[in-house]
């Protein structure tokens, strides 16, 4: 069996402005915390696998870091629909996120 991700976790000193950006995505963030950890988000990738994002500190920082979604046909981000095909954006903090919208 070929390995497969079963967890990304981006640290960001930008949570909300990451949350709404990866959220537009569609991806479904949802409010976490773990006893005494950070508060954070969590979503479930369409493979099962999980997208977290914590806030950084000066321990924990996510540096340079390109991402690649596969989303649905027809998602709409800042008022425009995205056609089939390949778009790269850039998160709050300034990582490269490629999105692969397929054809209808």
């Amino acid at each position: 069996m070929a390995p497969s991700p079963t967890l990304i976790v981006v640290y960001t000193p930008a949570l909300e402005a990451c949350r709404a950006f990866y959220a537009s995505l569609g991806l479904d963030l949802r409010d976490e915390r773990h006893g005494t950890g950070p508060a954070h988000y969590a979503a479930v990738l369409g493979d099962g696998a999980v997208f977290e994002l914590y806030p950084s500190s000066p321990r924990r920082t996510t540096g340079a870091l390109r991402l690649g979604f596969t989303v649905d046909p027809g998602l709409t981000i800042d008022g425009t629909t995205l056609t089939p095909g390949r778009h790269l954006f850039h998160d709050p903090d300034g990582r490269t996120v490629e999105v692969h919208v397929p054809p209808a």
